[in-house]
């Protein structure tokens, strides 16, 4: 690994654990443990699984001016939750586009934790303000249907924070943040924990149950959960509204960048949508041309297998004329995967309802 790479304070816990270290958005991070990808995919489907996620940044908004701030850089209207919940938002270039989509954590009347994906904390700072603390804390997400019950037997504080929730309390003597967030489909809490406690809190979940999970279990996670993922659903040339995530959009506010750009888009219509596309035994790719006639209509954004389902899956922008009249799924397709073209259909989202649905 390169020297430049910025490193977790859980990294020696994963070397430790025979984790496989790769390179991601300028961080070392775990891609898988020794049991593989699948079998820690599994387990956060079935039971609980703990992710490092401290490569994503932590900007703090914070003091009088806080909030009309953030109303003025995001597009969704933070008007619609209050202190003590957390939103999905954009951050938007001039043409409607996905600079970053990033979660913000309401943690006090007038402090606000903006987490962007984790190459994206400086554009984001430049963007809302705030102050980069991504190097005070590690972040750790435990995720699945029995994600609760673990964290409950090491901390039952932490545990009971609902989900899209924010709340605080203690590990170690340490405070703590913690939000009923994750990127998986499934429930489960994110913990925000001092660098010092990182290591001991890290510890007492696996102890109690939760099976270690790397990058590579994540991407497959939010894929089967039909999650954005910028630079794959998101990104230069993307809009929410292609992405199906209009919901994002405050449209009640007066100002904030892109805003005028996606009231045209949102008036002609998207020319493209993204839509899931489920195939056979072969695993969907990143860039594969999808078909529809013998004519290329869009490309996969991401594509895996499905452990949960056992077959391959993919999300795709699409155009809009693809889709059936009534807007139904199961609209035949072929993903071009090297020359070798494949039977598809177009499905709804998400591909596997996790617990947070439920």
């Amino acid at each position: 690994m390169g020297t430049h790479l910025h490193r977790s304070p859980l990294h020696d816990a994963h070397v430790a654990a025979g984790a496989r270290m790769v390179a991601f958005g300028g961080w070392e991070m775990p891609l898988s443990y020794p049991t593989g990808t699948v079998a820690e995919h599994l387990a956060c489907r079935r039971g609980a699984a703990v992710f490092d996620v401290s490569h994503l940044g932590t900007v703090r908004v914070a003091g009088p001016g806080a909030l009309q701030r953030l109303q003025e850089a995001l597009s969704n209207d933070l008007r619609r939750i209050g202190p003590g919940r957390a939103q999905y938002s954009h951050l938007l270039d001039d043409d409607g586009s996905v600079l970053d989509d990033v979660i913000v954590w309401w943690a006090a009347e007038d402090v606000f934790d903006v987490m962007p994906n984790a190459s994206n904390t400086a554009p984001v700072r430049a963007a809302v303000g705030g102050e980069d603390v991504t190097a005070g804390r590690a972040v750790v997400a435990v995720q699945g249907p029995a994600a609760r019950s673990v964290v409950g037997g090491v901390a039952p504080e932490l545990a009971a924070v609902p989900r899209f929730a924010v709340g605080g309390g203690t590990w170690g003597g340490a405070p703590v943040t913690v939000a009923g967030t994750g990127y998986t489909g499934e429930d489960g809490v994110e913990i925000a924990v001092p660098v010092e406690a990182a290591g001991g809190l890290w510890e007492a979940l696996v102890a109690a149950g939760a099976v270690p999970a790397g990058l590579g279990a994540r991407d497959t996670l939010r894929l089967e959960a039909g999650l954005p993922l910028h630079g794959h659903e998101l990104g230069p040339g993307i809009t929410p509204l292609q992405a199906g995530l209009g919901w994002v959009v405050g449209w009640d506010k007066p100002a904030f960048r892109g805003r005028l750009a996606l009231a045209e888009e949102r008036r002609a219509g998207p020319r493209r949508r993204l839509r899931g596309i489920v195939g056979g035994r072969r695993p969907l790719r990143d860039g594969a041309p999808v078909l529809a006639g013998g004519t290329v209509v869009g490309r996969c954004t991401s594509g895996s297998f499905s452990p949960v389902l056992g077959r391959g899956i993919a999300l795709a922008l699409l155009d809009a004329g693809t889709e059936a009249a009534d807007g139904r799924p199961g609209v035949a397709v072929g993903v071009d995967l090297r020359g070798t073209t494949v039977d598809a259909v177009t499905a709804s989202l998400p591909f596997v309802a996790g617990s947070a649905s439920r």
